[in-house]
């Protein structure tokens, strides 16, 4: 075992709801498409401690509404990967150091939106176009002022898989392993059309003011049908069948009213004003914007050539992993990225008629091939 060094809470880390979210400037960062963030400071959490050579530290990315908290560690909070991040998990904070950061342009510490400009004012609809490569080329200078020159690996789903194929695609010498769940090469067109919907929702109600809503209601309405929209590409219909059918939502009567306006709900109906709800309280509608557009971006062949192309220069080991009943990311795209890669690579498959989110509730079925690919190695 190599000597330990503890990277220690910046001065920056500020204690929210007993996690400890930490904070670094990262300077000045020219985006994919010409914009310019005069300062950008990136918000994340780590556990574990890390190896004076650096060789154990594993990137941990979220998901397009997701944060940094990961893990629960020393937190009250449950994190939204807790059964595959902690001591004695299959990432072993206990061997492993473990980050996990904000996406830049977010709303849970990092650079985003509602962050101050130069002059003090929220950057609102002035905030530029923020690509997964730029998000990817951000998080490198934080990982290079956190003194780690190569990641033992880096793994995410959805969105966060994403980032971690951009990754290991930019910087192909400081990914030595990468694991994709629940996402492909490219978003498509349908995820694309998926995607503006939403963005269209928050910017057509009347209270986004083009996105300089900061200091009054925001459009929280608009935020809502976004989760909605959203919300029914994460769940399969076997789901929505099984859990809800055509039940009414407890005492109220779908028909039990003349006017359509007056009717009750069905319980389909209530869960997805829950998960409106849910959002609106806890995320900024300007940040959905950015990322949503950001995850529309996701094209790892981008000005690379060919897909195969692209990917030939990647010198990780790949896991690839689908949900065989998602209907957001088929199943065939992670094939057809798996395809494309280097070598022979197999793709996992979670087992769920859950659909999208099923990388986040069944994650412990990839944990034995997970280990066994990545994280059984002894000379850490």
């Amino acid at each position: 075992m190599t000597s330990i060094t503890t990277v220690k809470p910046h001065p920056g880390a500020e204690t929210v709801a007993g996690v400890i979210v930490q904070r670094l400037s990262i300077g000045p960062l020219t985006l994919e498409t010409g914009g310019h963030l005069p300062d950008v400071v990136l918000a994340y959490e780590t556990w574990g401690a890390l190896n004076a050579d650096a060789s154990n530290a594993v990137l941990v990315e979220h998901a397009l509404t997701g944060s940094s908290h990961v893990a629960r560690g020393d937190s009250s909070e449950d994190g939204w990967w807790d059964g595959l991040v902690g001591p004695g998990r299959t990432i072993d904070t206990d061997r492993f150091f473990v980050v996990s950061i904000n996406m830049l342009g977010g709303c849970y510490g990092s650079t985003g939106p509602a962050s101050p400009d130069p002059d003090g004012r929220p950057w609102g609809s002035r905030f530029p176009f923020v690509t997964i490569r730029d998000s990817v080329r951000a998080e490198a200078l934080l990982a290079d002022l956190l003194g780690i020159s190569s990641w033992h690996s880096v793994l995410g789903g959805s969105m966060g898989g994403a980032r971690a194929l951009e990754w290991a695609v930019t910087y192909p010498e400081r990914v030595q392993r990468c694991a994709v769940i629940a996402c492909g090469a490219a978003s498509t067109a349908e995820q694309i059309a998926f995607a503006q919907a939403q963005v269209q929702a928050i910017r057509l109600d009347a209270r986004f003011a083009g996105g300089d809503y900061y200091g009054s209601a925001g459009p929280e309405d608009g935020l809502g049908l976004a989760r909605r929209i959203a919300h029914i590409t994460y769940r399969s219909e076997t789901e929505f069948s099984y859990r809800f059918g055509r039940a009414a939502q407890g005492v109220e009567e779908p028909f039990g009213s003349a006017l359509p306006g007056g009717r009750g709900r069905y319980q389909v109906e209530s869960y997805l004003d829950h998960q409106a709800d849910k959002l609106v309280g806890r995320f900024d509608a300007n940040s959905y914007v950015i990322l949503t557009e950001a995850l529309m971006s996701h094209d790892v062949a981008r000005d690379r050539g060919s897909l195969p192309t692209a990917l030939a220069n990647a010198t990780a080991s790949f896991f690839l992993a689908a949900v065989e009943s998602d209907r957001l990311y088929w199943p065939a795209q992670s094939h057809e990225l798996a395809a494309a890669l280097p070598g022979d690579v197999a793709v996992h498959t979670i087992a769920s008629p859950i659909g999208h989110d099923a990388f986040l509730t069944e994650i412990a079925q990839l944990e034995p091939a997970l280990a066994a690919a990545f994280f059984n190695d002894d000379g850490l």
